[in-house]
């Protein structure tokens, strides 16, 4: 079949259709599922087990927040609303499902949920810094502890 001009366009809306559907999805997903307290460690611990290279710590907020604060030192940024996050965090994670890692946000919340639902989806070394970059429930927070950042 030879591929005209209109059929270009037809694929091209049907690629742009079938991407937004895909983010849609997974924006439901994240906006439905529910969240949990799963496995949290403190700032410092975390910090102090990716110095000793067992732990990778995955920075999910936006690259405004990033630009801001600046990132934990060390850590994977990888931002929580791109429609390929998992496949992403898969590539950071060397494809291995048993790498431990740790997720960070502003304050806990958006990384409470993460973490819970990717042990859902059957991560088991899969770590909640619940007090954030800001400090929150879980705690002062990265910033306040003191602890290096990567600007």
């Amino acid at each position: 079949m030879k591929m005209t001009m209109r059929n270009r366009v037809d694929y091209s809306r049907r690629r742009v259709a079938a991407g937004l559907m895909l983010a849609i999805g997974f924006s439901l997903w994240w906006l439905l599922a529910p969240g949990g307290p799963g496995n949290v460690i403190r700032a410092d611990a975390a910090y102090n087990a990716w110095a000793e290279g067992s732990l990778t710590i995955i920075d999910i907020r936006r690259p405004d927040e990033w630009a801001q604060s600046g990132t934990p030192k060390g850590a994977v940024r990888l931002d929580l609303r791109r429609p390929d996050f998992l496949h992403a965090l898969s590539d950071a994670m060397n494809g291995q499902l048993t790498t431990p890692i740790a997720v960070i946000c502003a304050t806990g919340v958006r990384s409470r949920r993460l973490a819970a639902q990717l042990q859902e989806l059957g991560l088991k070394q899969v770590f909640d810094i619940s007090e954030g970059m800001f400090g929150g429930d879980g705690g002062p927070g990265w910033i306040a502890r003191g602890l290096p950042l990567d600007r």
